[in-house]
């Protein structure tokens, strides 16, 4: 346990004193949360919690999968806007080429001019909106997959409430969960415990 000054894996009242210590700071965090949150963190788990904390290493798992969640967003946020910059230089460029093609035609194919400008336009208008639809079902099925592997990653780091699920509630315990192990992350390095 060489993360916490003065804890080793052979000296059980260290342990002891680092566990008690974990726990009453995740009792009083969770005092935070909405009742109906504060319910379901039994004693039991919240003791659980904290000795999956004790040696920092769920820290570090936490800290890992936090860093790889905000370079996938930045990455997918980077993605649509090239997308919408791409969009508006089509359209652009079609503003351009109508301008030009308006100037240039005889005033006998003005009508059949615009109505074929304005059909280029709407069937832009239908692939920009698809092309944009596809991007967001493709952010939201990564993001998804992120989630699946965070709960996937802190379960096998037997992190006590996290588990592979898609159910609202159960989600929403996952994301309190992370919040405690993260205000209880930043209070320890505060106190220089990390």
């Amino acid at each position: 346990m060489d993360g916490y000054p003065g804890v080793t894996d052979s000296d059980p009242a260290k342990l002891q004193e680092r566990h008690y210590y974990l726990l009453s700071e995740l009792q009083a965090l969770v005092k935070d949360l909405p009742s109906s949150f504060q319910q379901r963190l039994t004693y039991n788990t919240l003791s659980d919690l904290a000795l999956a904390l004790i040696d920092g290493t769920v820290y570090e798992i936490v800290q890992g999968l936090l860093d790889i969640q905000h370079l996938t967003e930045k990455n997918l946020y980077n993605q649509r806007q090239k997308l919408h910059c791409e969009h508006q230089a089509l359209k652009q460029d079609m503003v351009r080429k109508h301008k030009e093609a308006l100037q240039s035609c005889k005033s006998h194919n003005l009508a059949l001019l615009k109505s074929t400008q304005q059909t280029e336009v709407e069937a832009l208008e239908v692939r920009v909106r698809e092309e944009q639809k596809m991007m967001d079902k493709k952010i939201v099925a990564e993001m998804d997959q992120k989630v699946i592997d965070q709960q996937n990653t802190l379960e096998k780091a037997g992190v006590p409430g996290f588990y592979i699920t898609t159910n609202p509630q159960e989600l929403m315990m996952q994301m309190n969960l992370l919040e405690l192990i993260l205000k209880l992350q930043q209070q320890d390095s505060q106190a220089g415990l990390l």
